[in-house]
């Protein structure tokens, strides 16, 4: 090696010198420049920490201090990066990007929530709650990208953290807030979306899913395809509406659904607003009408089905329009009401309407074996049928087609009901829009009923009217021989009772015992004959006798003759006017002026009356008289009620027992109680007890005894009297009884003295063991005293009190 000489020494001493300075220069740069990156990393409010190849923390500023907790000294050249974030050492980001790892690696670290970085290349970013800051719960955003060389190696790593707790917290309310609106729109029971002001779905609720079909899920972002051909216009019309008064409160319109049915609502819709000025969007409230318009078509449908059937006196021109009705309801081509012929088992329409009203006269002159029919089946099962497509099966069909000339693509069939038997079917064909459904069958079902029931009626009115002309006959004849049998004994009684009392003359010059026993039982059942033409005069009250007439004009007429031959054989004497009396007693109208009556005084006055008539019998009257209004009624029906009601209570009371004989006021109104402890009246007899001619017993058992006996029984008129005058002068009777626990049966006897009674120990005993009760309530006299067919006053009419 050649040996430098001085100058070379020399220069290549400047030339490291300079080189030295030059180096100096580059470190006091690269100084200052690491103390300004210092100085930087330390004034920004962004926490950043730096580590490098070894993962050794290098650099951390006051803005992480302040976010961890944890000052420089403390973790500046350790690797405990880790410490503030999680509670047991792993890797942070900063340090997976030093390793160079791979996204699968990053990815099961952070379970997929971070995102690669859109400004440094290899760096990503991630967003996620961390629990173990010393400050609390914290979501932090952060960072991590590689440092590098200038030949591009991984030197280390700087990762920035940003807390967003606030940012996080109110996005959570936000949702929150989101949450409960989603909620209460999906509570709302209307169907409801919110549209963007472009028209496109930003929302819709459940009912809305419910209803019309489409999901939110299908309609985000889009427009809604609810709107029926040839409504377009009306909608375009209602959206400017809309924008221009920014409300609609109400605007009945129709909509499709998803599967293509048209729904009737009512639309309400406004605009709301994002800003204080901004419109944010539409929200529209829809409500489906289709059922409530159905009903009400229906509901008019019936009342006016109602109504016309007193039009249609006439059973098909009835069912014509009927069916001219269900065409109208169900928008049908046509409609028919097809009727059973039983005997011929054989179906013919009775009832039609179609739109080809060629068709609708034809068939009515055609009839089909039940069994070529749907409405043969129907009437068969009793359950309605939908054909909904009548070329799945046309065989069935291509024949009554051809007969009736007509084209069936698919029908509604129900039954037409009676209360034991299906007659016929209401049908109901070719649906102009969709298909027959279960709302069509229960609008059917409704028409039906009514149908059934004017078709009974018709069915059955010629019948009825048959049987009204026959009873109506009958009723007649009745009334004939009541009348005539009721004449016919008023002349042999009278004679009767006469020539009695002409024998008795006679006969009373000989000993009584010879003859008063077979007198006095003739008399009393002559008595009894008598009874019954009264009771049978006062049922046909208001009939026409011309026997009074007849008599009084005969009288009129011979009167000279009369007293002649009389004065011949007995002398003269007034014997015109005796006869007068006499004809007028048995053969004359009885006047029945209604009087002003004390219920209570008059009840008592009766009972003295009778007194003497039970007098043989052994049974205690309770009477117990209290004030009651007055009441307007004619004297000799309420003697008849009164004395009817008492003799009925003895009879059915054995020697020992009891009854009650009260007047009190009820009300307004005067009420009679006549309440016997006595044998009572099984239960079938109570039902038909004022039926007339009825009694409760057999005759046997009482015909032979005397009027207040026990058990001397009627014929059956007397309480059939108390109830047609109950309607003619307008009060209400009533019975109420129990049968005697001891004698259940009709056929059981009781012995009639409660001392003889091997069932009773006491009077007690019988007294709660049966009886019956009648009620009569009257109606109180006008205040003002007026009479209907008189005007006289009874000054008794002024006094009460209790009598007993």
């Amino acid at each position: 090696m050649a040996k430098l000489t001085y100058e070379e020494l020399e220069k290549k001493a400047r030339a490291l010198e300079k080189e030295v300075s030059e180096r100096k220069k580059t470190v006091e740069a690269l100084r200052l420049s690491e103390k300004r990156l210092f100085q930087i990393l330390q004034e920004t409010s962004i926490p950043t920490f730096v580590i490098d190849n070894n993962h050794t923390v290098t650099h951390v500023n006051r803005a992480y201090e302040n976010l961890t907790g944890i000052s420089a000294h403390e973790i500046i050249g350790t690797r405990k990066q880790w410490a503030a974030f999680y509670p047991k050492e792993r890797p942070v980001m900063a340090d997976l990007i030093v390793d160079n790892a791979s996204e699968q690696e990053i990815a099961r670290y952070y379970r997929g929530k971070y995102t690669k970085s859109v400004v440094t290349d290899g760096g990503y970013e991630s967003e996620r709650l961390f629990r173990n800051l010393k400050k609390g719960d914290t979501w932090l955003f952060f960072t991590a990208s590689p440092l590098k060389d200038a030949q591009g190696n991984i030197t280390g790593a700087i990762e920035t953290l940003q807390d967003v707790t606030e940012r996080k917290l109110a996005e959570q309310g936000l949702r929150k807030s989101e949450r409960r609106l989603i909620n209460f729109l999906d509570f709302v029971p209307y169907p409801m979306v919110i549209f963007n002001l472009d028209g496109r779905v930003f929302y819709l609720n459940s009912e809305f899913t419910e209803v019309f079909g489409w999901t939110l899920e299908e309609l985000e972002g889009k427009t809604i395809p609810y709107a029926p051909p040839g409504m377009e216009q009306q909608t375009s019309e209602m959206i400017k509406e809309l924008l221009d008064k920014k409300i609609i409160l109400r605007h009945e319109t129709r909509r499709l659904t998803k599967d293509g049915r048209i729904l009737d609502v009512v639309l309400r819709a406004g605009i709301y607003s994002e800003g204080e000025e901004e419109a944010g969007g539409e929200i529209v409230i829809l409500r489906d009408i289709t059922k409530e318009k159905r009903i009400a078509r229906n509901n008019e449908a019936i009342l006016r089905i109602s109504m016309a059937l007193p039009e249609y006196p006439d059973l098909e021109d009835l069912l014509d329009y009927i069916s001219s009705e269900v065409k109208l309801l169900l928008e049908s081509e046509g409609s028919l009401i097809i009727l059973l012929d039983e005997e011929k088992e054989e179906l013919f329409f009775q009832g039609a309407a179609y739109d080809d009203t060629a068709t609708q006269k034809r068939v009515k002159e055609i009839r089909f074996p039940i069994h070529q029919l749907v409405a043969g089946k129907v009437i068969r099962t009793g359950e309605p049928i939908i054909v909904s497509d009548t070329s799945e099966d046309p065989g069935f069909y291509k024949e009554r087609d051809r007969k009736l000339g007509y084209e069936t693509r698919n029908l509604l069939l129900v039954p037409l009901k009676s209360s034991d038997h299906i007659f016929g079917v209401l049908c109901a064909i070719n649906k102009k829009e969709g298909a027959f459904d279960e709302t069509d069958v229960e609008m059917l079902n409704m028409i039906a009923g009514t149908v059934a029931l004017s078709i009974e009626n018709a069915r059955f009115s010629e019948e009825l009217k048959g049987a009204y002309r026959e009873v109506t006959s009958l009723n007649r004849a009745k009334d004939k021989v009541i009348n005539h049998l009721s004449h016919e004994l008023k002349t042999p009684v009278s004679v009767l009772s006469g020539s009695i009392n002409i024998l008795v003359k006679r006969l009373a010059t000989l000993p009584e015992n010879k003859w008063k026993a077979t007198i006095e039982r003739s008399k009393r059942n002559l008595d009894r004959i008598m009874e019954i033409q009264n009771q049978v005069e006062d049922i046909m009250h208001g009939k026409d006798y011309k026997a009074f007439d007849l008599l009084s004009l005969m009288l009129d007429e011979c009167k000279d003759e009369i007293e002649t031959l009389f004065a011949e054989q007995f002398g003269e004497g007034p014997v015109i006017e005796a006869i007068g009396r006499r004809i007028e007693e048995t053969f004359g109208t009885k006047k029945i002026a209604p009087e002003r009556i004390i219920l209570g005084e008059y009840v008592k006055k009766c009972f003295e009356n009778l007194k003497h008539l039970f007098s043989h019998r052994q049974v205690e009257v309770i009477s117990h008289f209290e004030p009651a209004p007055p009441l307007n009624m004619p004297l000799d029906p309420l003697q008849k009620v009164v004395d009817g009601l008492i003799k009925n209570a003895i009879e059915n009371t054995p020697d020992e027992g009891k009854i009650e004989v009260i007047v009190r006021k009820n009300g307004e109104r005067a009420e009679l109680l006549v309440r016997d402890y006595g044998v009572g009246i099984i239960e079938d007899a109570q039902r038909r007890i004022f039926e007339g001619f009825f009694t409760t017993q057999d005759t046997m058992a009482y015909s032979s005894k005397r009027p207040f006996d026990f058990n001397a029984g009627g014929k059956g008129a007397d309480l059939l009297r108390m109830k047609i005058f109950s309607e003619r002068y307008n009060f209400k009777i009533d019975m109420i009884s129990s049968r005697c626990k001891f004698i259940p049966k009709e056929t059981d006897v009781c012995p009639g003295r409660i001392s003889e009674c091997e069932f009773c120990s006491n009077k007690k005993d019988c007294h709660q063991s049966g009886g019956t009760t009648f009620t009569i309530n009257f109606p109180a006299a006008s205040k003002s005293g007026d009479f209907a067919e008189d005007k006289r006053q009874d000054s008794s009419s002024h006094h009460g009190g209790i009598l007993k």
